[in-house]
């Protein structure tokens, strides 16, 4: 039996557990990108360990403003190539450093683009076992891919894993507009106002772009940006037709779906219970971990314990 998560007792509050991990420093394991061009016209990036042959592959799409260059990335990837397994990390659209092509960018519910990835990663991996991780954002549109895909998920990967996802988006998005949690939002927005007025420039009148420069909230760029771009017709809609929380009972593949309790993105009462998921659906709620913190040890800290709680699930 795996441990359950623990938290150190120099880890107060679920704030701390999320913000100091960005600080824990640790060695990129080498790796090599990718360039792959969209059905549409696009491209993504995607960044690759040296390839072993006959061992497993981890696929990991990142969290809202991401990269391969996240804590949680770093880790994954570190813990893959000690354990001679293959990894890729995939950029969402202009997350690698340089701006996509097209207008729209990514959201929370892009299972699409997450089928067109693993589809495309068959082709290069198709002989070994295969499985996926989605953390945050990412881990949301994960679970709308499987939640959509049901049992044909399985034709694609063996099993799958969504870390803080904020599987209701509507409370997650209210929720990062209260109190300390303002420092989140105003930690995202200043990376996506930018990308918002690159976008402005590039494709003048797509959206309005003086209301998404305004916004001091995510659901007020949600509303004037992101929502336009992705053929919803306003945040509301948005929000509701993104969240996954409504696919996990059709769920058919094997998927752990962790939430720490302490998450500052999604109020406790919002995280699943048995009765919400499919008998395929692992739930792991431990009371601390914060939001894609779960840091272990003594200060300053390890970041081992998810991977390793990764690779022991898609292990057994």
């Amino acid at each position: 039996m795996f441990p359950s998560y623990q938290a150190p007792a120099w880890l107060n509050g679920p704030h701390f557990q999320t913000i100091w991990p960005l600080a824990i420093k640790g060695d990129m394991p080498l790796m090599k990108r990718r360039r792959w061009d969209t059905p549409d016209g696009d491209f993504i990036d995607v960044d690759f360990l040296p390839r072993r042959e006959s061992t497993p592959l981890v696929v990991l799409f990142h969290g809202l403003e991401g990269s391969s260059s996240s804590h949680y990335a770093r880790a994954l990837m570190r813990l893959l190539a000690v354990k001679g397994w293959n990894g890729a990390v995939v950029h969402f659209r202009g997350c690698s450093g340089e701006p996509n092509k097209l207008p729209r960018a990514y959201h929370s519910g892009d299972a699409d683009e997450i089928d067109w990835v693993l589809r495309r990663l068959i082709r290069r991996y198709p002989e070994v076992p295969r499985y996926a991780v989605g953390v945050s954002l990412g881990g949301n549109a994960l679970l709308c891919w499987l939640g959509t895909r049901r049992h044909k998920a399985a034709e694609l990967i063996g099993k799958a894993a969504a870390v803080s996802a904020p599987i209701d988006l509507t409370a997650a998005g209210h929720h990062l507009a209260l109190g300390f949690n303002k420092v989140y939002t105003r930690h995202f927005l200043r990376s996506m106002l930018r990308t918002a007025r690159y976008k402005a420039k590039e494709f003048p009148g797509i959206f309005d772009v003086e209301r998404a420069l305004r916004s001091r909230t995510l659901q007020e760029f949600d509303d004037a940006y992101t929502a336009p771009l992705h053929g919803f017709s306003d945040v509301a809609d948005y929000w509701k037709r993104a969240s996954s929380k409504p696919w996990l009972p059709y769920i058919a593949l094997p998927t752990l779906v962790l939430n720490a309790r302490n998450d500052p993105f999604l109020p406790v009462e919002c995280l699943p219970g048995e009765r919400e998921v499919s008998g395929s659906v692992l739930l792991e709620q431990p009371e601390h971990g914060g939001h894609v913190g779960f840091v272990t040890g003594s200060f300053p800290g390890r970041l081992d314990w998810l991977p390793q709680r990764l690779l022991n699930f898609f292990e057994s």
